[in-house]
């Protein structure tokens, strides 16, 4: 439940176009791959959708046809910049702060298909106010999000070692509210059993079924 002192969000979520995402993936077969790369994304993004706190998602892509399926479902859409994966999301974080210079900023990966809306909101809520905080991934490795309140902040180091690097740079780690699906990215068939147990979105969990998990 949202009150008037709480925060407003613009969400960026980078997806990567569908022939090339999830490569650890392919031993389950090419088109599986395909499948779970497309409703990881729909499932991602349709929970951000659904976050009280969100008032608009942004998908950064170029995969033209998910593109289209997920402007239908009330995302806005920009191409990825071809800049590298942060440079790509500073680039949208300009162009939402162009839009609308009254919201926070944060940044979702896309393959966090058991992800609900309540977690996103705690996460949101516990950032700090005054710089950028992130969200560390299961193995506390990596990252899941990132969040600040200004387009100065908004200063992602996605990549391998990124709790690290966020760390490095001063960000401050939300690390006191359990929000087991925001932590659970699913690069490979044991993340994805990971998630399966927390309980996958709509669109992955029609995919998952045949896999026999």
């Amino acid at each position: 439940m949202t009150s008037a002192t709480d925060p407003r969000f613009a969400v960026l979520v980078p997806v990567k176009r569908t022939a090339l995402a999830k490569s650890r993936l392919a031993g389950l077969g090419e088109e599986l791959r395909r499948q779970l790369a497309t409703a990881f994304a729909l499932d991602t993004v349709t929970a951000v959708l659904s976050c009280d706190l969100v008032e608009r998602t942004l998908v950064v892509t170029d995969d033209s046809a998910l593109a289209s399926t997920l402007a239908r479902m009330g995302a806005e859409v920009v191409p990825d910049g071809r800049s590298g994966l942060n440079g790509a999301l500073v680039q949208a974080a300009a162009e939402m702060h162009r839009r609308d210079r009254s919201l926070a900023l944060a940044a979702v990966c896309a393959d966090v298909p058991a992800l609900r809306p309540e977690e996103l909101a705690l996460a949101l809520r516990a950032a700090a106010p005054d710089g950028m905080s992130f969200v560390a991934d299961a193995e506390r490795v990596g990252t899941t999000a990132v969040v600040a309140p200004t387009r100065d902040a908004f200063r992602p180091a996605f990549g391998a070692g990124s709790r690290r690097a966020h760390l490095d740079a001063g960000a401050f780690e939300v690390d006191a509210v359990d929000v087991p699906g925001l932590r659970r990215d699913v690069d490979d068939p044991v993340g994805l059993l990971a998630a399966r147990r927390l309980g996958l979105g709509a669109h992955t969990s029609l995919v998952a079924a045949r896999l026999r998990l």
